[in-house]
């Protein structure tokens, strides 16, 4: 065999797999940034608590429509999993948390530096529209005829409404512990709770599916949420082009009309 022939044979396996990875999905190996796609094509892929799907949605279209030929891609979900995707490596641009705790696992990582807080939210009893279980205030939570869904502890989420609980000096033992405050609403406008402790915006977010319930002690477990463009961004001026239109004035606008405070 030739020493050309020879290379040849060498480098076609090689070949092979990026053919192969080229050929997968979108059309361009997992992971690479969106200026480095066919055509000039443009991508931020945004990770957010899933209580920000509503409003973070609504921004992504803004953002798509000022920045023609970008394509704004959403991971919603609970902010602790999302913070662990994001360590283990998961492509990322922006992280948008709802607590500062869950934003510490990526900055104390080194992937994320000086995040700032946009918005603050705070829990609601949410209840089906009809009110099987007559719930009127939080301590009605402590009823065992009442069934509760909960976020897990690790959740935002559970951890303002255990932090609630305790302001309350309640014991409520859920029947159902849910990884994210979307989930734990669904258990209520499915009616297999008669009550769950989620966010205020969640509320709203139902169209009447659902009806909130204020609770004083909600006041001393308020979330404030952090965003950052991440440092190993793939795209990233696209990632802080983003944060900027979060904390633009528009941003404060969606989100604030959306039912989150200012900070």
């Amino acid at each position: 065999m030739s020493r050309r022939l020879a290379r040849w044979v060498l480098a076609l396996p090689l070949a092979l797999v990026v053919a192969g990875l080229s050929g997968c999905g979108s059309g361009r190996p997992a992971g690479t940034s969106a200026s480095s796609a066919a055509g000039g094509a443009k991508e931020v892929t945004v990770f957010a608590a899933a209580s920000l799907t509503g409003t973070f949605t609504e921004l992504g279209k803004a953002f798509e429509a000022a920045h023609p030929g970008t394509t704004v891609r959403f991971n919603f979900g609970s902010s602790a999993t999302l913070a662990q995707q994001i360590t283990q490596g998961a492509p990322a641009d922006v992280f948008a948390a709802a607590s500062p705790a869950t934003m510490k696992t990526v900055t104390d990582a080194g992937l994320a530096s000086s995040p700032t807080t946009f918005v603050r939210n705070k829990l609601q009893i949410a209840v089906p529209a009809d009110n099987p279980g007559k719930v009127d205030e939080l301590k009605d939570l402590a009823d065992p005829r009442v069934k509760v869904a909960r976020c897990a502890e690790q959740v935002p989420c559970g951890a303002a409404a255990i932090k609630a609980l305790a302001a309350a000096g309640l014991k409520v033992t859920p029947v159902t512990l849910e990884q994210d405050v979307k989930a734990t609403l669904t258990k209520v406008e499915l009616g297999e709770v008669d009550a769950a402790l989620v966010y205020k915006t969640d509320v709203i977010a139902s169209a009447g599916k659902v009806k909130g319930i204020d609770f004083p002690e909600a006041d001393q477990a308020i979330n404030d949420y952090p965003i950052a463009a991440l440092t190993k961004a793939p795209a990233g001026e696209l990632a802080r082009q983003f944060v900027d239109l979060v904390l633009s004035q528009q941003g404060k606008d969606v989100l604030v009309k959306s039912g989150f405070e200012a900070p």
